[in-house]
């Protein structure tokens, strides 16, 4: 199963009932979130080794970065084009029930890769097929799988499970890509297809054995004309959201495409093979899930944090972009994977907990469409970059996009909560930070 204004702004402090029940993983101690929980890491895997090995197989039946950037710019077209519809049906019906349907229908789209690529028939175009099958499904299985990791877990343990549901994720992300480039290389792609799509009987099942009755209440929304336009009025009016979605568009439509470039890395810059497209996704998955496990400890959501993550991530792909030894990039790929994730953990608390439950999903669904729906923009666009100039200078080119964005919303973000940037270099003071104009004032 596969996030008040000012540069400093957060959610408001923890309750006193957080703060006896914080921990890592106090998530977990709340049963219908353990079967959530282990639902997903099990579906998780077998997504990440469906992932690994559907990019594998279209740069080997098409030679070309371009396509594998086509593939996965039709798995998200649909969250660009109807994401937001997806977030109205979240809103108004039952989130888990939802969820029964739209975790068999990605199960089924995995068995029937499955079955084209273990007959021999699967062609390229089958593949664009089920991708964007598995897109259609994802617009409606995101916001409400989003939103009801409240339902399970209430407002007091929200920040905690959503960052363990991306640790979860990218622990799923150590395994997968491992468990593919063993299989690809010795039984084929078809058997990690077929796992793929018998891993989803896991959060079937978890879901059906939650308890009901220990579900938070959810604000169910009736069903009104001009629903979608009311959602995108609430988070324009709201710099708390709507700054941070802006950032994880421009992150998530140009800094996020590992596919591509790790691919391309791995078979034209390095000339590795499968095994080393899957080792360097472990590295990646190993920073995430260090970055996500870091966010579950952290009690408070800022978005300084934001900036200055989505600053750092875009500064670390540069450098690997530029790096003339696999060892060297190998490395870099760990804390990329952390910044990345904190930039998206952070993003999506934020929101999350400063939306008002009637329009989270959405508001959730807008920001999976700015930062997944991106992706069919921005992929083919890096896809074209890597094949004509090379994967260096596409790699760096997502890099260089996200810095200047991060940059931007954090001098916007400053801008709105009335603050300035000050530089001082007494020793033991900080060198660079915002502070607000009537302090500048007062000390001039």
């Amino acid at each position: 199963m596969s996030t008040g204004p000012g540069a400093d702004s957060a959610p408001a402090p923890a309750s006193t009932h957080e703060s006896k029940t914080g921990g890592t993983f106090s998530s977990l101690k709340i049963r219908n979130y353990r079967l959530f929980a282990t639902g997903a890491v099990i579906s998780n895997t077998g997504t990440w080794m469906s992932r690994i090995t559907q990019d594998w197989l279209v740069l080997s039946l098409t030679g070309s970065a371009t396509a594998v950037g086509i593939t996965t710019a039709l798995q998200f077209l649909p969250m660009l084009l109807f994401g937001l519809y997806g977030g109205v049906i979240a809103d108004r019906l039952p989130k888990r029930q939802i969820l029964l349907v739209s975790q068999a229908m990605l199960g089924l789209c995995g068995i029937a890769l499955a079955v084209l690529t273990l007959t021999g028939v699967v062609e390229v175009w089958h593949v664009y097929l089920i991708a964007f099958l598995l897109g259609m499904v994802t617009v409606v299985d995101n916001p409400a799988r989003q939103s009801f990791v409240s339902e399970m877990v209430g407002p007091a343990q929200l920040r905690n499970a959503v960052s363990l549901n991306s640790a979860n994720f990218q622990s799923a992300r150590l395994i997968g890509p491992a468990v593919a480039g063993v299989l690809i290389t010795t039984v084929g792609s078809g058997w990690a297809f077929l796992l793929n799509g018998l891993s989803f009987l896991a959060p079937l099942i978890g879901l059906l054995m939650m308890r009901t009755s220990e579900l938070h209440a959810s604000v169910r929304v009736p069903r009104a004309k001009g629903q979608l336009r009311e959602g995108l009025r609430y988070v324009r009016g709201r710099p708390e959201l709507i700054w941070p979605i802006v950032l994880v568009g421009f992150v998530g439509t140009f800094g996020f495409n590992f596919p591509i470039w790790l691919t391309a890395f791995a078979d034209g810059v390095f000339d590795g093979g499968a095994g080393m497209y899957s080792f360097f996704n472990i590295l990646m998955a190993a920073g995430s899930l260090a970055g996500a496990l870091l966010s579950a400890r952290r009690r408070s959501t800022r978005l300084r944090m934001l900036v200055a993550a989505g600053t750092a991530f875009g500064l670390l792909e540069i450098a690997a972009s530029l790096s003339p030894y696999v060892w060297l990039f190998s490395l870099l790929l760990v804390p990329i994977g952390m910044l990345g994730l904190t930039t998206n953990i952070t993003a999506n608390t934020s929101v999350q907990m400063a939306a008002d439950p009637e329009m989270r999903g959405r508001v959730m669904s807008l920001y999976m469409m700015v930062f997944a729906g991106g992706t069919p923009v921005g992929a083919p666009i890096v896809g074209w970059i890597s094949d004509t100039y090379g994967a260096r200078v596409g790699f760096a080119s997502g890099g260089v996009i996200s810095v200047i964005a991060a940059l931007a919303v954090g001098f916007a973000l400053a801008r709105v909560g009335g603050l300035r940037l000050k530089v001082d270099l007494r020793q033991g003071r900080p060198h660079v930070r915002f502070v607000p104009r009537e302090r500048l004032a007062t000390a001039a």
